[in-house]
């Protein structure tokens, strides 16, 4: 006798379909986070603040005003001669701006400013200011002709005896150049082996009032770190540093100096910082 049997069993489900996620493609300025240690290649340069990248996004760097129409050109001649097809490290800050620095660590805002490119926006001190005041009493860039510093673009002059139609100019704000310095800051680079520096900061009043209670300021372009220091308290973010006073040297008598000295690390070239300040006021570089 033969027997035969089968097993049946329920069909399996049919499964999903499977969806795909379209690709959105980069529309507003800064849509996307990205990381501080990601290179990304500078494909266009749309003005002198704002930069399309390789991937179509476009960003603008934080704290950096709209040039004055006078100048309009030059700062874009210098943001394409500085950034056009250079490798860029970009990260977000909260106004949705980003801050840029070039590949080897440079702040290309703080750069822009010193060369007079650019002018600070929403800062009320530290390196950016210092900065300014540098360009401009160099007159650099739109601190020189034909701009002068002023806000505005000059009113055309018009040759005599040519038809033209009167119209009236707009007003023209001039910046007040910065006071006299009353403070010089010569830095020196008195020790150097790979990976490492010591330098000197040495802070003079040239002012005629005694100072009590201080804090020098400066900035570092090339990721320098600054590590031990005597003579004053370091606190440092990225490359702005900030030094106070101790408690047995809070005085700097007029025509007095104070001489600070520190230990760094450096990655690459240690380049000398080229502006500083004294409890926010500009110093003239010895």
């Amino acid at each position: 006798m033969l027997f035969a049997g089968a097993c049946t069993a329920e069909p399996p489900a049919p499964a999903a379909p499977r969806t795909r996620t379209p690709l959105k493609p980069p529309t507003l300025i800064n849509e996307q986070v990205r990381s501080e240690r990601v290179l990304h290649v500078v494909r266009d340069v749309i003005d002198g603040r704002t930069v399309e990248l390789a991937d179509g996004t476009k960003v603008r760097v934080a704290q950096l005003a709209a040039p004055a129409e006078c100048w309009a050109a030059g700062a874009l001649t210098f943001a394409r001669a500085t950034l056009l097809a250079a490798s860029v490290r970009i990260s977000p800050v909260l106004s949705g701006d980003v801050d840029l620095a070039l590949e080897d660590g440079t702040d290309y805002a703080l750069l822009a400013v010193r060369q007079g490119a650019l002018r600070p926006e929403g800062v009320d001190g530290g390196a950016l200011l210092t900065a300014e005041s540098e360009a401009a009493a160099a007159d650099r860039g739109s601190w020189g002709p034909p701009c002068d510093g002023q806000a505005v673009a000059p009113p055309v002059v018009t040759t005599p005896g040519a038809t033209t139609t009167t119209t009236t100019p707009p007003p023209t704000t001039t910046t007040p150049r910065p006071p006299a310095r009353t403070c010089a800051v010569a830095y020196r680079v008195v020790g150097q082996w790979p990976g490492g520096f010591q330098a000197t900061v040495n802070v003079r009043n040239t002012g005629t009032a005694p100072v009590d209670g201080w804090t020098v300021q400066w900035a570092f372009a090339t990721g320098q770190v600054v590590g031990e220091m005597w003579n004053a308290t370091p606190r440092q973010f990225r490359g702005l540093v900030n030094a106070a006073n101790v408690h047995y040297n809070s005085k700097i008598a007029p025509g007095g100096s104070v001489e600070i000295g520190f230990n760094g690390s450096v990655r690459s070239d240690n380049a000398v910082p080229e502006a500083f300040s004294l409890n926010g006021v500009p110093c003239s570089v010895e």
